[in-house]
Order: C-alpha cells, then structure tokens, then sequence
C-alpha cells in the first residue's frame, strides 16, 4: 500500500484529519487544490484537518478518492471516534453501510448463477424502501462489436434470467429500473404481496438475490464494484475441476489504471469442483474488481482460440482495439450528461484501463500512450492517458475539448493503436489548455506541455473523428513500423 514517506506513524494512531493532512502532503497538493478536486470549501479542509469539524462520509468517501489512499482515509474515518458507526444506536452515517459483501458465481458447464448476499445497516435518518441492484454482461471482452452483434439477436431477458430476491428470508418484489440487451438494474423492494418491511434506521437487514446467464451470453469475467461504503467484500467463484480453470484478478478506478489484485486469489479442491476464493477489507469508494478465468481445458474450442499475430496491428486487434476503417472512429463522439450519467462514465473508464493493460502485453510505450473510447468500439467522449512517467498519475478526460493552443508547434514522430504498423510524422502544438468535466460534473481546465500535449491532443481528436494522418503535412506519408528508430524511447524536446 502506497505511504508516506518517512512517516513511521501507523494508520491506527491516526485521526481522520491526520491522516487526511499526511495523505494531502503526500500527493503534494495545498489545502485548496485539494478542496477544489472534491468540490469543498478550503476552510472545510482546514477545520477537518485542524479537528474542529468532523468530517462527513461524503467528504471521506470524496477524500479517498481524489488521494488514493488505498483504503487508509476510509478506515481512519470509520476508526475515527468522531465519524464511526459503532452500532444500532449510531446516527453518523449518511444512508446504507455494507457490513458484508459476499458473492458466489458457480458454473455448471453451461450456464453461470450468480448470488449476492449484502448485508446492510441503516445509519441514515430515513427508512429505505428499495435497493439497486445491477447485471451486465459481455461476452467477448475486448471485442464490442461481436458482443454486440451477439445481443442484438439473443438479448437477456427477465424471464430468462430468473432474478429471486429475499430479505432475511422474506421473499422481495422487485421492478425493472432499466433493461437493455446486455444491462439490466432492477429496484429491490422491501415488501412484498403479503406487506412492507422498510429498512428503519440503525436496523440491520440481509439481503439475497441472484439470477442465471447461459454460458452463451456471459463472458469469461465476474466484477465487483463499490458503490456504498463497505467493510468486507468476498467472491468466491466455483467450476467445474475437469475444466481445469485458472484465475486471476485486476483492480481499478476512475483515477487509476488496472493493476494486479493487491490480495491473493485462493485455490479449494472439494469432490469434482475447483473454488477461487477472494476478499478485501474496507475497500474505497469506487474501487472495482475484475475476476477473470479461462478454462485450459477448452482453450482449441471456438471463442476461446487467440488468432495469429503476425504484425504490430494483428496484436492490437488482438487485443480489443478498432481497427482503421470502422465507421466508429470516423464519427464524433457522443458526450457525457454528467453528473446524471456518472455510472455510464465510470463504466467507459474501466474499459478504457482494462484495454490498455492488454495492449501493454503487447508492446512497450516509452512515449507514455493514451486510448480513446472508440477504439473499444465506444462512442463516448472519454479517453485515458498514461505519461511516460511510470510512477505518474494516468489522465482521465470526460467531454474534452481544447480551448487554447500555442503558435509554437514541433513535430514527432506519432503511433495510432488503431494501424499500429506505420508512424506518422505530426506538427502539433508545444501547449494545449484542455476544459474537460469531472464525474460531480464540475468543469476544469488542465495545461498540458510538451509531450503530455501531443498525447492527449492525439486522443482528442479521436474524439472528434479525425486520425493523425489528418495532421499531417500534404505529401509526407506514414512510413512502415519496420524503419521507425524511435520504439520504446520518449520523444525529445528542447
């Protein structure tokens, strides 16, 4: 876990606005750069920081988030005597806690039932009445097309599905909030024809829900995503032994790219089934976790197969990136209605971060590299970046737009994911002012210099359907990856 250094001061000893102030220094943001990231006042972090506020869930879970602190301001705000929720009694807590969150996905060879057992505490003011909850589906990751194509003719349904809902043991109704051909939430009500049984506050209630997905139509992936505070989350993940399954794991957020669970993935043997067994403790708001499998055993059998690679671009599309000539990179892309449109966002982003670890499998980008919605097969305005920097923080731009260039312009040598097998020499300019919109859906403005400039401007114009073939000056060509000299090194500026 990321800590500061030379602080020899553990996390337990800690109050919440210690932590908060040794996290701030540690990201080395001021107090107001920090207030502006989470849409507070300044003085609110002073006072926080100072103890003479204590802080709210909304500006903890916030606080995480902005400082990812991997957890450590989540549980110095729960730990903290001021802020914890110790019991029935307690009022601190702003709506629904998840006390524990299980998941178990068991497949039979063909289809996958998924069940979750959420067990939830009130620490808010109001009954709840109703709990969200959500299926989505995709059966070929890193393919959208096909996937698509796939549920437009067999989409899911709620009679196949055969969603079933109880809390604490009493049967729930539910009603469909939305229903897409791969995407499904649903409300869970507390009542059911026989009466209501609200979730009163400082009351504790477990639910359990769960559904079927034929294995034509569920891929090979199980995430868990964080949307309420939580104190454990578990998956256990359960297949058949003869399928000789293996697993691992990615996490991720909307302010940093996939990397390996940080916990290990356990392996139970019982009779003819093999058990995957994973859990974090406190996990942060927005945190989501990926499950992925594959069954060696099936690996010769259609869909599970990877083509040849034979040139750079074979191992792009390989690995989920549209190629040149898709309608979808030549369009503009759609912007997000943001803050109402957070989930759909958020969701975008994943993908993004997901893609861009498979692509690193297959090449190394000492330039830093950048990937725009529609080469997923997405058109959403929303691209990430990646500096050259490795211990840099990845850019994550909504609905960008540039606002401001320089007159002064250099010219690269530039790689698209998209026709991986040629570089193109680009003039762009030396400095950009990009305005680009937060998930709250706050406007910004971010300076980008020198390379980061020529990055993110390259992934802009994805999103406005241009290539950077576009850019280039009349009668220079790209020329074949084979006789470019600048692989795996940065770009150089003056």
């Amino acid at each position: 876990m990321d800590s500061a250094a030379g602080d020899n001061t553990t996390e337990s000893e800690l109050s919440f606005g210690a932590e908060l102030t040794r996290w701030r220094e540690h990201r080395r943001m001021s107090k107001k750069q920090l207030a502006v990231a989470m849409g507070f006042d300044p003085s609110y972090v002073s006072h926080v920081e100072a103890g003479r506020y204590s802080a709210s869930e909304d500006f903890a879970r916030k606080a995480e988030t902005v400082l990812s602190a991997g957890g450590a301001l989540w549980r110095a705000w729960r730990s903290d005597s001021s802020a914890r929720v110790t019991g029935p009694s307690a009022q601190s807590a702003d709506g629904l806690v998840v006390e524990d969150d299980y998941a178990e996905l068991r497949y039979d060879g063909t289809a996958y039932r998924a069940t979750q057992r959420r067990r939830l505490f009130n620490g808010g003011t109001e009954p709840v009445t109703r709990y969200l909850m959500r299926i989505s589906v995709d059966r070929y990751p890193g393919q959208p097309e096909r996937s698509n194509a796939l549920y437009r003719v067999r989409p899911l349904t709620w009679d196949e599905l055969g969603l079933t809902a109880t809390c604490d043991g009493e049967s729930m109704a539910w009603r469909s909030k939305q229903d897409r051909d791969s995407f499904k939430e649903a409300w869970l009500c507390f009542e059911n024809d026989r009466g209501r049984f609200p979730l009163y506050p400082g009351q504790h209630a477990t639910l359990v829900y769960s559904y079927v997905v034929d294995d034509d139509r569920w891929g090979p992936w199980f995430q868990r995503a964080v949307r309420l505070p939580t104190r454990r989350l578990s998956v256990d993940l359960v297949f058949p032994a003869d399928l000789d399954p293996v697993v691992w794991g990615t996490e991720t957020s909307t302010t940093a790219e996939a990397v390996p669970l940080r916990t290990l993935i356990t392996r139970t043997d019982r009779e003819d089934e093999a058990v995957f067994s994973w859990a974090t403790d406190d996990p942060p708001m927005g945190a989501r976790y990926r499950l992925e499998w594959r069954f060696r055993a099936r690996d010769s059998d259609a869909g599970q197969s990877r083509p040849e690679l034979r040139t750079a671009s074979d191992r792009m599309k390989a690995a989920g990136i549209v190629q040149e000539g898709e309608p979808v990179l030549s369009m503009v892309a759609r912007p997000f209605d943001l803050p109402a449109e957070t989930e759909e966002a958020c969701d975008v982003v994943d993908k993004l971060f997901a893609a861009m670890q498979r692509v690193r499998e297959h090449h190394v980008f000492g330039k830093g590299m950048g990937l725009a919605a529609p080469q997923i097969g997405i058109d959403r305005a929303a691209a990430v970046v990646a500096p050259p920097d490795p211990d840099a923080e990845p850019i994550v731009l909504l609905n960008p737009r540039v606002v401001t260039e320089s007159p002064e312009t250099d010219e690269q040598y530039e790689g698209c994911l998209s026709f991986f097998d040629v570089r193109g020499l680009v003039p762009r300019p030396l400095r950009l002012e990009v305005e680009h919109t937060r998930v709250d859906g706050r406007q910004v403005i971010t300076v980008l210099e020198a390379g980061l400039a020529r990055l993110i401007g390259h992934e802009i114009d994805h999103l406005y359907g241009r290539l950077y073939t576009d850019r280039m000056r009349e009668g220079v060509k790209p020329i074949p990856v084979e006789e470019y000299r600048g692989t795996g090194q940065a770009w150089t500026y003056r």
